[in-house]
């Protein structure tokens, strides 16, 4: 039997790209869809946040409760859902007390469609009104060493 060389080459130079072309279409869906899904997940949240800072004016000065504002809280909510994430949808805000919840998904088209043509990512992210301050208090004892 004679060798010849250069066979695995050929081999190679076949099989790597039906094996490697997957595997890095994959990879770049992947990162987009981890990208978005970030970008989401933190639009999300500060919808939540702005929204269970709308307080209830008329619910303090009647009864002295911390309350969420519904309507405030649901408009905001979409507005800052949209500012941050502008192809996302609000599916919901639920409010449960103090407790806010922004509920909201994106369909993404991938950038290699191999897979999958398009994914919808969905985001779930809370927020509670508390009562608490913007800045320290001046009344806090300073440390010696300032003086």
């Amino acid at each position: 039997m004679r060798r010849q060389p250069g066979q695995v080459l050929a081999f190679f130079a076949l099989v790597l790209p039906i094996v490697l072309i997957p595997l890095v279409a994959y990879a770049v869906d992947a990162a987009a869809l981890g990208t978005r899904a970030a970008g989401l997940q933190a639009a999300a949240a500060q919808a939540a946040e702005v929204a269970a800072q709308q307080i209830d004016a008329s619910a303090l000065r009647a009864s002295g409760l911390l309350q969420v504002d519904a309507a405030d809280a649901r408009e905001l909510a979409g507005e800052i859902l949209k500012s941050e994430a502008p192809g996302a949808l609000l599916d919901d805000v639920l409010l449960a007390g103090a407790d806010v919840t922004v509920v909201a998904h994106e369909t993404v088209e991938l950038p290699i469609p191999w897979f999958e043509k398009q994914v919808t990512l969905r985001a779930r992210e809370m927020a509670r009104l508390a009562a608490g301050y913007d800045s320290p208090s001046s009344r806090l004892p300073l440390p010696t060493s300032t003086f």
